[in-house]
């Protein structure tokens, strides 16, 4: 795990040292490295080498650190058009801030100590908050980061009393001697309460409809990186932390999650239906976040090895998936300076390339076959109707309104006649040409073996 730590930590003194003209080369080729020295850890996910008292990976925690070191040079790549005004400290504080953001993040997810993973998932918050609020486009930003830093906050303080309870009644926090220790829980208020503790937090970042509220104002408002990382990783913290906790938990999570799957489900839908009638592209996007992380947060709570196999392989597919759409999302604003989906209307016509991206990342949005979104759908869906029949119907309405609303914002871009503030659009750049490609590729190749993102099923 230091392999990937020291080498990140190392990149702040040579984003400090480099001169202005090489500080985006060698910080992309830099982190691009790391991201391909992580994915030997693919290899060990079942060997003891890769476990020490402080870290460890296993075949869930493995592909997130993954994504997570993926998205760090792809997040730099995607920057550079929109900080090329900013002075050279500025341009520095900024990627200062993205690695130290994949430094946290990727000690969250390999933590084996749960209040080390507790601080690591609160101290998140604090580099996504600053490129939030002091490179977001517009004024709301600062509204947009309050939304972020207090609903996840206020969701996050019970989960600390539950970790300080849980170590003085079983004196440990270590995941794999909880593990192996765990006893079932009786069934007493208390205990109620200590599960919903637990849970909230991780609700809260997922989010869980009705808790959304804080993630369209700030994806809305974040500059392009912040977008994704918010996409990619952060809402995956969430099914990171149910999943490590429910296990702990049981058989409290059999009824404590009837209300929170009923609540899901509905939100899955009402949240794929205010796609259909958004006019802002950023926005759609965002809500097709929640609408995703709902059928995650559903098959977390259904506790079957098939669930769990398609919660994970959902998670790093939508991460993926989304931090595509938001690069091309930021492709468009930066050549039309508006996020309103009909001012861009007709951009097929004047760069077909980029319609080629538009349209692949669509259709692996939408989980066309054989991408790897529906692989992780159908291994939700399976259990899911095992489970309940009826949920079959909310199920299918939620595929046929994705497929609906991503088609909607695939014509209402690409397609019809262009507007005449158009004419003197500039063309798709390698940058952004490749940016794409470095988040599509990996979806293809994952269809071909999902089996290394199954998670702890397989």
């Amino acid at each position: 795990m230091l392999k990937i730590v020291i080498p990140t930590m190392m990149l702040i003194p040579l984003t400090w040292l480099s001169k202005m003209n090489m500080i985006w080369i060698n910080t992309t080729m830099y982190s691009l490295m790391i991201s391909l020295i992580s994915l030997s850890f693919l290899n060990q996910q079942n060997t003891p080498n890769s476990m020490t008292t402080m870290f460890f990976l296993d075949p869930l925690s493995t592909p997130l650190v993954i994504l997570s070191t993926w998205l760090l040079p792809l997040m730099l790549m995607a920057s550079q058009r929109h900080l090329m005004n900013e002075s050279p400290n500025r341009k520095k504080l900024y990627i200062t801030m993205l690695i130290t953001l994949q430094i946290l993040l990727t000690t969250t997810f390999a933590a084996s100590e749960l209040i080390m993973f507790y601080i690591m998932f609160e101290a998140t918050l604090l580099p996504t908050l600053v490129i939030i609020t002091r490179w977001g486009n517009q004024t709301e930003r600062l509204n947009a980061g309050s939304y972020f830093l207090f609903y996840t906050l206020v969701g996050s303080l019970p989960l600390l009393v539950a970790l300080m309870y849980i170590q003085n009644t079983t004196g440990t926090l270590n995941l794999i001697i909880m593990q192996i220790t765990a006893t079932t829980m009786p069934n007493t208020w208390s205990n109620n309460f200590l599960w919903l503790a637990c849970m909230m937090a991780f609700m809260v970042k997922m989010p869980l409809y009705s808790l959304h509220l804080w993630l369209p104002k700030a994806h809305v408002e974040a500059p392009v990186a912040g977008s994704m990382v918010l996409a990619a990783v952060l809402l995956k913290l969430g099914g990171y932390g149910m999943m490590r906790l429910t296990v702990l938990l049981n058989p409290i999570t059999t009824y404590m999650a009837y209300p929170f799957l009923m609540l899901s489900m509905w939100g899955m839908i009402m949240t794929s239906s205010i796609c259909l009638r958004q006019t802002d592209l950023k926005s759609l996007i965002a809500y097709s976040s929640v609408s995703h992380m709902a059928l995650v947060i559903a098959a977390i709570m259904i506790q079957t090895p098939w669930s769990f196999a398609g919660a994970t392989a959902l998670m790093i597919a939508h991460g993926l998936t989304s931090s595509a759409l938001f690069c091309l999302a930021n492709t468009n604003y930066e050549r039309t300076h508006s996020r309103t989906m009909l001012l861009t209307r007709g951009l097929q016509s004047i760069l077909p390339l980029m319609a080629a991206w538009w349209l692949m990342a669509s259709l692996t949005n939408l989980a066309l076959p054989p991408s790897i979104n529906l692989i992780g759908e159908l291994f939700v869906m399976v259990p899911m109707f095992s489970w309940s029949n009826p949920t079959i119907v909310l199920m299918g309405l939620n595929v046929v309104i994705t497929a609906l609303y991503t088609l909607y914002m695939l014509i209402t871009t690409q397609r019809g006649a262009y507007t005449p503030h158009m004419n003197n659009i500039k063309p798709s750049f390698t940058r952004e040409n490749s940016l794409i490609a470095l988040h599509l590729i990996p979806l293809m190749m994952l269809s071909l073996n999902p089996k290394l993102i199954m998670g702890l099923s397989y």
